[in-house]
């Protein structure tokens, strides 16, 4: 295996286990400990954690620590804006392409979300989310969007983790039967602003459970 797959491998574990909280807020990394854990040399492993640094995943000073970053209210208010801003901007393209197969594919991922919210089933409801935003930015048009959205999609699913104990609830179904509404009718203005205040409540909800931690 090469240098960039031996990195990717690194990266990938290393990711997985600070989101699921295999790895935990503020523990230290050690890299001889990284090494034998992963069964990788030092290089890849160095590379892996370069990569988490820049990703806000962990926190590192030179000489004095590697250490898995907190999980933070200040993370919420710096993220869900930005991804708001995204997954709006991904609604105004997507709707004015969108068809008959496209607003079905809405339908069917929301009905998975309600189905999971009712079962009280984190994994799943947040399974049935991303596929429902996915529509949206698989149909913008704009080939950016899924690169940068998904360099932020580790911070936003280890929120999700963090605060799996608090669930969306009947304002976010809502807001989701508004943005397939508004664009059934090919209304991207409208269901742009309801996806931007959907992702906001999103963030409303990990606050609060952040607050109680």
């Amino acid at each position: 295996m090469d240098r960039h797959l031996l990195r990717d491998t690194a990266y990938d574990k290393l990711c997985e286990a600070i989101v699921d909280g295999t790895l935990s807020p503020g523990e230290a990394l050690h890299d001889g400990a990284l090494c034998r854990w992963l069964g990788l040399s030092r290089t890849p492993v160095r590379e892996a954690l370069n990569r988490l640094r820049d990703e806000r995943l962990i926190e590192m000073e030179p000489q004095r620590f590697t250490r898995v970053a907190p999980v933070t209210v200040g993370d919420v208010q710096e993220l869900l804006p930005l991804l708001a801003t995204l997954h709006g901007l991904a609604t105004e393209l997507a709707v004015p392409r969108f068809d008959a197969r496209r607003i079905a594919a809405l339908r069917a991922h929301n009905d998975d979300f309600v189905r999971a919210l009712r079962a009280g089933d984190p994994t799943a409801t947040y399974d049935a989310d991303d596929r429902f935003h996915a529509v949206f930015v698989d149909s913008s048009g704009n080939a950016e969007l899924p690169r940068v959205l998904a360099r932020l999609e580790p911070r936003l699913h280890r929120l999700e983790c963090w605060c799996a104990g608090s669930l969306p609830g009947r304002r976010s179904v809502a807001q989701h039967q508004a943005i397939i509404s508004r664009a059934e009718v090919g209304d991207a203005l409208g269901a742009a602003t309801a996806m931007r205040a959907n992702w906001m409540t999103l963030g409303s909800v990990f606050e609060r459970e952040l607050a109680r931690a």
